[in-house]
């Protein structure tokens, strides 16, 4: 084993992969191919809503901005973690491990603040439709999104700072293939109480509250859609917000289950599994989710198609 006595840490080894050291080349093939179709979508996505005029609207605003949070968070992770997945030195310098943990804090906060944003978005589109316009106007959309940002990048600052102002002076072997908070405060030498409660109430903070915001949103959709007289009516209203739930429920299932268990409960093994299915596998997911379900995006897709491939002189 790797030690580093009496003196402080200065880089961390990844240990992520290594009880599957026979099967990393296949890992690499599998999560590029993966990695590779999560930006092309995303950007596929992106340059649809910029280009369409009829997607001007601020679910797809919002939607765009998720597609540029899930592009920008794979790109925190996923390329360091392919390239350890061939070296024989799987390392990252301290400064940059806290670099990985406060951008990937930074976007997945920001990320949960935008899914409650999205849920106004929907509450105000199906329980004051006569308003929508004026109350989502661009300011509005700006505002909530930068709000989203502000919050994410309080959190992810607070969160970094506790956690590497800690001493490290023992272990450098991270059992994990990034920097997430669990895994590095394992190696910390001395972790207070007090930094254990704040880091925790961050947590709460960046996922309940959110979580909260979205209940209380949804609430009064599903009583205004009960009150719609036509099942045909109820479909098309309850359906403009299924791509919305089902991107709620794998975002917050994920991270409560890691985020949101006692410290006794942490498994190396399970963080990881899960830790893969939220940073490779979820930002494929989530764009997909939205955008293939949805028949005025494919509309739009292949207007972009056509302008594209039959530009107009």
């Amino acid at each position: 084993m790797e030690w580093v006595n009496e003196t402080l840490v200065r880089e961390f080894v990844f240990l992520g992969f290594s009880s599957l050291a026979g099967l990393q080349q296949l890992l690499f093939a599998v999560f590029l191919v993966v990695y590779l179709f999560t930006l092309s979508t995303n950007a596929i996505i992106i340059s649809t809503i910029v280009l369409d005029r009829a997607l001007h609207t601020p679910m797809y605003f919002f939607l765009a901005v998720l597609s540029c949070f899930e592009t920008c968070y794979t790109f925190i992770i996923v390329p360091k973690m392919l390239v350890d997945l061939l070296a024989q030195k799987k390392t990252i310098s301290f400064l940059g491990c806290a670099i990985q943990m406060f951008s990937f804090l930074f976007l997945g906060c920001s990320h949960s603040f935008l899914l409650a944003a999205m849920g106004y978005d929907r509450y105000v589109a199906i329980c004051d439709p006569l308003r929508y316009t004026v109350l989502m106007d661009y300011g509005m959309c700006l505002g909530l999104v930068a709000a989203a940002c502000a919050c994410g990048f309080t959190v992810s600052l607070v969160t970094t700072s506790l956690v590497f102002h800690l001493p490290f002076h023992s272990s450098n072997q991270l059992h994990h293939f990034f920097c997430d908070i669990s895994p590095v405060l394992k190696l910390a030498s001395h972790y207070s109480r007090l930094s254990q409660l704040v880091i925790f109430m961050l947590g709460v903070f960046a996922l309940i509250i959110p979580l909260l915001l979205i209940l209380v949103s949804y609430i009064r959709i599903i009583s205004a859609i009960l009150k719609i007289s036509s099942s045909v009516g109820r479909y098309k209203a309850f359906s403009t917000c299924a791509s919305h739930l089902i991107v709620v429920t794998v975002h917050y299932g994920c991270a409560s289950f890691i985020y949101l268990r006692p410290k006794s409960n942490y498994s190396s093994s399970q963080d990881a599994l899960i830790s893969v299915s939220y940073t490779i596998l979820t930002p494929l997911f989530n764009p997909m989710i939205y955008s293939l379900r949805n028949k005025e995006f494919k509309s739009a897709l292949r207007r972009a198609m056509v302008q594209t491939s039959y530009p107009v002189n």
